[in-house]
């Protein structure tokens, strides 16, 4: 069982690439829109307020409820440190937005609406449909400057990964070996793959870690426990 988690932890934060598609809102609040609500942690000007805290985290338990079944129980739960590793998540993604605001990151109005007239989600009969779209926000109670929003954020999230992680390419310096059952051109482009996924993934969190010194955080870990 603790084998096949740490299978899956690795795919932790892919989670979070898809978290917009289940049509509940994140969001990221302001200073100026959290007067009178419970603040679990606040990263430079941004806030992650209890609400969105525990939106996101009841997402990802069912994620992982459906991954393990009846094997995700307490014990499971707290070896995986779920609730800290939600909140980790968060805040790393509140520091990728304030890198992507130094760094110049924008998406524009044309970007915004072929991420959205794109999605399956949104479409009848293959068509991106209005209505659809409408009624899909609305069932989940978002309105469409809140996703709209949200989906920006998101896609200036991407554009940020997208450039740490380019800072990782091919390199012919690291040894490359195939067992020799995979022994084929598909089995070592596998192999290729995951090692540059690896390498990019660490980047990632390198630049992250190296951005915290610079950046204001406050975390309040007691309102989780």
């Amino acid at each position: 069982m603790l084998k096949a988690m740490r299978k899956h932890a690795r795919y932790f934060y892919v989670l979070f690439f898809i978290v917009i598609l289940t049509f509940i809102f994140w969001g990221v609040g302001t200073v100026d829109k959290t007067q009178g609500v419970q603040i679990i942690a606040e990263v430079g000007r941004y806030k992650i307020t209890a609400d969105e805290y525990w939106r996101r985290y009841d997402r990802v338990f069912r994620f992982y409820r459906e991954l393990y079944k009846d094997q995700f129980d307490e014990e499971m739960e707290k070896k995986m440190n779920l609730k800290e590793n939600v909140l980790n998540a968060m805040v790393n993604e509140r520091i990728l937005l304030i890198a992507a605001k130094n760094a110049g990151i924008r998406v524009s109005d044309e970007e915004l609406h072929d991420a959205i007239t794109r999605e399956p989600a949104f479409m009848k009969n293959g068509v991106f449909d209005r209505e659809v779209y409408l009624n899909r926000l609305r069932l989940n109670r978002i309105t469409p400057e809140e996703f709209e929003r949200s989906q920006r954020q998101e896609l200036i999230l991407a554009k940020m990964r997208r450039l740490i992680e380019l800072s990782v390419g091919p390199s012919g310096s690291a040894e490359q070996t195939t067992p020799p059952d995979l022994s084929n051109e598909q089995a070592a482009r596998m192999i290729e793959e995951a090692r540059l996924a690896d390498l990019r993934e660490k980047a990632l969190n390198s630049y992250v870690e190296g951005m915290k010194s610079g950046i204001k955080i406050k975390i309040h870990k007691d309102l989780i426990s």
